[in-house]
């Protein structure tokens, strides 16, 4: 079997993420890792807070706390956050690891050996008061373009223009508030990705046409508009400081690595994490270090971190002239919007992910991202359709399917699977029908079509619901409790099924199903659609349970406190 490295978006340290944003990286991630796990696949998912940069400065200044313990703080509650949505990360680190701050500097050294690295003069804006340079975010000021007086030295959150700091009118720091600003010289790296614009145009080609749309064009549009140098230090006390020993002025000036330049060197940083935190000793390096032919990586990412991890940062590996793993396949989402408008972390705006698991447990939502996932285009979230969906799919479709055949089961033949009956033309077709639509299923998974994956699970369990239907066993037993007893016996046979293959999107649910029945040696990873013809892996007489309500139905009355709650309409 093949190993598979996976890795989704890193989130940013300051707050806990929306659902947008675990619906763009981490939960498709997640999925597709668990589904490769039970299909017998070396599976390693790395993921880890971004934790450098302005925002993080800012944010710690704010609680007035050292900007090291913030973010540990942060760190821990984001992954309690991603443990409560069963997030089945092998490792998820932090990029101010020692590890980080080893490879990242160790990148840097390699490139400017290769001469891709250069020190250049640039004007910047300087707080006298502060007596500091001012990073773009730590300059805010009134948007030239729409007047938005909280605009910051990078972008006007109101409008979105991208923005210098000297754009802005009026403008203060974010530090203190002093408006007494200077432009002085200073000194910055630059990563000159001007020289590296060929190699990574060949690269490209060599890859999009296996790449989704969504990614194969953003990174097109960004080499046709021509690489830039870019600076990749900052004036910052937080950050992968610039090595002394290669550039012993900027490292006295305190100079750091731009958070965009250390941030995806991460992925491998959280991996040799996971190696140095492990009890035993692990082989991180041959995830990433001349795997080519060993090793396929996916990473899980939304549209606006595309450009960055599809032309930037194989830029930089190409750049380092070392054999390190680079991206196989990228998984590009588009937006999930709140009512049609942007979810925002910074104006709380929409539903966040530690509030959706106070609301219900974590198969509801997962469930409903992954089957409504923004992967053609954007979609958006309603409480209207989120109501919909859970009582129709998961409730009505999947739930009371569990429920009733168990719970009438238990009460005309007691608490063991019953013997009686054989199988004949209904149980054959129904065999045939989850074989294909397993199979379809399965391709579905392989191609990452997530979208088409949920509806192909949806559909199994509808295919449950419509044998039910035929054979009517509440009908069946007054005239032929064999023939009763078969079809509910087929019935848990599903169920069982239903566990198995339905893990990758619900999967506290799933080990419920498979927990109602007590079988010695259920060791089975997956059921192949072969396999799915029998349906025969709970056998008579095995003793099983009736599990609780798996899903419960939303009223109108959650809808209308959910809307009034949260807002039941966007920006």
């Amino acid at each position: 079997m093949a190993r598979h490295l996976i890795t989704s978006a890193l989130p940013y340290i300051n707050g806990i993420k929306h659902l947008g944003n675990m619906v763009g990286s981490m939960l498709p991630a997640d999925v597709y890792s668990r589904y490769l796990r039970q299909r017998g696949h070396d599976v390693l998912y790395i993921c880890a807070t971004d934790e450098h940069g302005t925002p993080a400065e800012l944010a710690a200044k704010e609680q007035g706390i050292p900007v090291d313990a913030f973010c540990a703080q942060a760190h821990d509650a984001q992954k309690a956050v991603y443990d409560g949505f069963a997030l089945s990360f092998d490792y998820f680190g932090r990029s101010s690891s020692p590890e980080n701050v080893e490879i990242t500097q160790h990148f840097a050294r390699k490139l400017h050996e290769n001469g891709f690295i250069e020190e250049r003069s640039i004007r910047q804006v300087y707080s006298p008061t502060d007596g500091r340079f001012l990073p773009d975010r730590y300059v805010e000021g009134t948007c030239p373009h729409c007047g938005y007086d909280k605009a910051r030295g990078d972008q006007c959150e109101n409008c979105t223009r991208v923005l210098d700091p000297t754009d802005l009118i009026d403008p203060r720091s974010a530090i203190s508030g002093a408006t007494d600003l200077e432009v002085r010289e200073t000194k910055h790296l630059f990563l000159l990705q001007s020289k590296l614009q060929h190699e990574v145009e060949e690269w490209v080609a060599r890859h999009e046409p296996h790449w989704p749309h969504l990614a194969s064009s953003i990174a097109r549009k960004w080499l046709t508009e021509g690489l830039h140098d870019r600076a990749i230090t900052r004036d910052l006390d937080w950050g992968v400081p610039v090595p002394a020993d290669t550039w012993p002025e900027l490292a006295a000036e305190g100079k750091v690595f731009y958070v965009w330049f250390d941030a995806p060197i991460e992925y491998i940083g959280a991996t040799k994490e996971w190696s140095d935190q492990a009890p035993e000793n692990r082989d991180w390096k041959s995830w990433w270090y001349e795997a080519d032919d060993t090793v396929r990586y996916t990473q899980f990412m939304a549209k606006d971190n595309v450009p960055f991890h599809t032309v930037m940062f194989p830029a930089t590996q190409l750049g380092v002239r070392e054999p390190w793993k680079k991206v196989d396949y990228v998984k590009a989402f588009n937006w999930l919007t709140y009512y049609g408008g942007k979810f925002s972390t910074s104006q709380k705006r929409g539903v966040f992910t530690d509030q959706a698991l106070d609301i219900l447990p974590a198969d509801y939502w997962r469930y409903f991202l992954i089957a409504n996932a923004p992967e053609s285009d954007d979609s958006s979230f309603t409480w209207e359709h989120f109501t919909a969906t859970v009582n129709k799919d998961l409730a009505d479709t999947l739930g009371n399917f569990v429920n009733r055949v168990l719970s009438f089961s238990k009460k005309r033949f007691g608490e063991e699977v019953p013997d009686g009956g054989t199988p004949g033309e209904p149980e054959a077709k129904l065999g045939e029908e989850i074989a294909r639509l397993l199979a379809e299923y399965e391709e579905h998974m392989e191609a990452l079509q997530f979208r088409k994956a949920a509806a192909s699970l949806r559909a199994l369990w509808s295919a449950g619901n419509s044998y039910l239907e035929e054979k009517a066993p509440w009908l069946e037993i007054k005239t032929d409790k064999d023939g009763a007893a078969l079809t509910l016996r087929t019935a848990m046979n599903l169920i069982h099924l239903y566990a198995v293959v339905s893990e990758p999107f619900i999967p506290a649910t799933a080990a419920t199903m498979r927990a109602a029945f007590a079988l010695p040696d259920d060791t089975a990873s997956w059921v192949t659609p072969d396999e799915a013809k029998s349906l025969t892996a709970v056998v008579t007489g095995t003793p099983f349970t009736v599990p609780p309500v798996l899903f419960a139905k939303l009223t109108d009355e959650d809808l209308e406190n959910y809307k009034e709650r949260f807002g039941g309409h966007g920006a």
